[in-house]
């Protein structure tokens, strides 16, 4: 067996069993000796992880899996110690005014390649959140060697009991709060590894000098627990996700990208735990009140996050009271950003709305700056799939449908399978509902309930969608407490005991 040294222009890979690839000349070009390539057999996309990312990687891994073996020999109390260190010094105003100096530089540069700041902005709130976050993992009554469950025999017994994982890989957007809510998974006895995108690599960085690493100190717990993949290159997630000495790859991000990264971890043998594109819908019963519908549409609009309203379904029949109503609630949600929003309605459905909604010019603030736009525009019913991706301005799609079972249908066939509500005030319009509808996450009301900490008073490290299909023994949403494995113990007491 020999190793690759080089590509050619035009070589052929063979990708899915049956299918071929062919090198690009700027691909060849590009690697070198020591270089790796990794083949997505879903698509046939050629990775190239060089060797300088390989090997950061490497000693992140590396560190981690020693940090994961030490652990071992370390209390319950000092993991508790290291959260409460964590969140007091991100709560310390002395402590967090480098990192809020480096988060207000990622910010500034972000904004110089017009790329979203929504969810880089390290906010008071954000700050209060992380605290509060890695406090609820100090509180937390998870034990790494609970007793989940006895089964008694004649002359012995078999205990269930609860144990690590091992080294966690996370590869997640910029978003500074995920960082400390990953951290998570030490409560229950794992090790963590990041890589975190370019555009808060600098805010990650000084989160670990300021505040992780002295914390990791002050508690007792090895340096080698929690590791930053130090590089802001696509590549080192790759490379993270393709070493199978992680027992479980976490991905965070925008829709493509999770989806390649998912696919780089399967096939490499790594189960996988994907956490990227959301979109909710709400749909209105034959049964929805008015009020209640625009309640719930702003509500559901107050920032925009995965479990944000993205499609509104009304039915036909109840058109002229709902629809009023909906567009009430989508312009309190602008009023309430100070900005206008924006609406897309599915061809077909424009009539039941006012002609001049599709004339009217109004200022949309995007990520590239602010915009004129129509207020409303047309699309086909395939793009009720896309999620909009809007920086203030709230941006929402509407269709109206014969029914409640046709807005299942559609959410079934384009939505990504995550979060459904229905205003109705029919029980038995719920049940059905609910029985019918392909998601994980169902409610009446307002969708931005769906969150782990919000919902479930446990900090989350991710929600799962269903596009991918639905999740083995657990549910949608991924805590700390989740990350774990069970060993089994046995006690015999009669030594005669035999089969």
């Amino acid at each position: 067996m020999s190793r690759l040294i080089a590509l050619t222009a035009g070589q052929q890979v063979v990708f899915g069993g049956d299918q071929v690839v062919e090198v690009s000349a700027e691909l060849a070009d590009a690697f070198q000796v020591g270089d790796r390539l990794v083949v997505v057999q879903e698509d046939g996309a050629l990775l190239h992880i060089p060797a300088n990312e390989h090997a950061i990687v490497d000693a992140a891994v590396t560190a981690a899996r020693t940090g994961f073996a030490e652990l071992a020999a370390v209390t319950d109390d000092a993991i508790s110690d290291f959260f409460e260190h964590f969140a007091a010094r991100l709560a310390d105003d002395a402590v967090f005014a480098p990192i809020a100096a480096a988060n207000a530089l990622d910010i500034d540069r972000a904004r110089e390649r017009g790329r979203s700041t929504t969810r880089l902005e390290l906010s008071a709130a954000m700050r209060a959140d992380m605290v509060a976050g890695l406090r609820g993992w100090r509180d937390a009554s998870v034990s790494r060697d609970e007793i989940v469950r006895t089964i008694e025999h004649e002359g012995w017994s078999v205990e269930a009991r609860r144990a690590p994982l091992g080294v966690v890989g996370f590869v997640f957007e910029g978003r500074p709060n995920v960082f400390a809510d990953a951290c998570g998974v030490v409560r229950s006895g794992n090790a963590v590894v990041f890589r975190i995108g370019s555009d808060a690599l600098g805010t990650a960085l000084a989160i670990v000098e300021h505040a992780l690493r002295p914390a990791l100190a002050e508690s007792g717990l090895p340096d080698g627990v929690v590791q930053l993949v130090e590089s802001a290159a696509h590549s080192a997630g790759h490379a993270l996700f393709s070493d199978r000495r992680l027992a479980l790859a976490v991905a965070r991000g925008s829709g493509a990208a999770v989806a390649q990264l998912g696919a780089v971890a399967s096939q490499s043998g790594v189960p996988v735990s994907l956490h990227g594109t959301g979109g909710a819908w709400i749909v209105a019963g034959e049964h929805a009140d008015a009020d209640t519908l625009r309640a719930v549409v702003q509500h559901s609009l107050d920032r925009k996050v995965c479990n944000t309203l993205n499609v509104c379904a009304i039915p036909a029949g109840r058109a002229a009271e709902l629809i009023p109503a909906f567009l009430a609630g989508l312009d309190a949600a602008g009023a309430a950003r100070l900005t206008t929003p924006r609406l897309h309605v599915v061809d077909g459905s424009a009539a039941f709305l006012p002609p001049e909604l599709f004339d009217r010019s109004v200022d949309v603030d995007r990520a590239s700056g602010t915009v004129t736009e129509c207020y409303a525009t047309v699309l086909p019913e395939s793009d009720l799939a896309i999620e909009w991706e809007w920086e203030n301005s709230p941006e929402v799609t509407l269709v109206v449908v014969d029914d409640v079972d046709q807005a299942v249908v559609l959410c079934n066939t384009y939505s990504p399978h995550f979060t459904a509500s229905l205003v109705s005030s029919d029980l038995h319009e719920h049940d059905h509902f609910y029985g019918a509808i392909d998601a994980p996450f169902v409610g009446n009301g307002f969708t931005r309930w769906v969150d782990g900490q919000y919902a479930l008073d446990a900090p989350e490290l991710g929600l799962s969608n269903w596009q991918g299909g639905r999740m083995l023994g657990r549910g949608a949403i991924l805590s700390g407490d989740s990350v774990h494995t069970v060993r089994y113990r046995a006690t015999v007491t009669d030594h005669q005991t035999h089969r």
